[in-house]
């Protein structure tokens, strides 16, 4: 899951030239909200983040836990070929530890939050990340923010900033930190509903 994207398109279309529309169109079908590519943590630490996800998560049936590295990505069928590509990356990259321990949010209006656990350090994150997404740079929109990416693993919404910091503080009272290692990188993909619940299809190791 990712903080909604504010932006305006670089070209109106009726006066994009028609060459321009139609590799805009290619693009576009090459990426699709039903797969992802993402880090899910261990199953023995997912409880206390079912537990608030449960009640305060809409995305909870759909969504594993888990830490967006691109999103949307490329349909199901290239995963096969994206597996080998990618792996270039991850080859790299040996397996890491992270802590999730301190509770944040986004704000996207006044109306609307989305309350997330702060992956720390974030650092290996970043590189993974960006390394990924320069061999498929035009699935690029959880980079198109002021800020860039932000690794978060999102465990509800709030009806604005008034109800999050109230909720942020009771939940970070009574956190205990998660620490795990990063091992492997998950391919995720759905059907449409109502079988629509994201499921692994593919990983890639890390091995560096």
């Amino acid at each position: 899951m990712t903080p909604r994207r504010h932006s305006t398109p670089l070209l109106r279309r009726s006066s994009a030239p028609e060459f321009w529309r139609r590799e805009i169109s290619v693009i576009m079908t090459r990426k699709t909200h039903k797969t992802a590519l993402v880090i899910i943590p261990p199953a023995e630490t997912r409880p206390p983040i079912q537990v608030i996800r449960r009640v305060h998560d809409h995305q909870y049936r759909r969504w594993i836990p888990h830490i967006t590295l691109i999103y949307p990505f490329r349909p199901m069928a290239e995963f096969p070929a994206l597996c080998e590509t990618l792996a270039a990356v991850c080859t790299r990259v040996a397996p890491f530890e992270i802590t999730l321990e301190a509770f944040r949010f986004f704000e996207h209006s006044h109306r609307s939050c989305t309350i997330w656990l702060a992956p720390d350090p974030p650092a290996t994150l970043l590189q993974v990340q960006t390394g990924l997404w320069r061999l498929v740079s035009d699935c690029s929109e959880v980079r198109d923010f002021p800020n860039g990416f932000t690794p978060h693993l999102s465990v509800g919404q709030a009806p604005g900033r008034s109800a999050a910091l109230p909720r942020v503080k009771e939940w970070q009272g009574s956190w205990s930190p998660l620490r795990f290692k990063v091992s492997e990188i998950s391919f995720l993909a759905r059907n449409d509903p109502p079988d629509d619940v994201f499921r692994v299809k593919a990983v890639i190791s890390l091995s560096g």
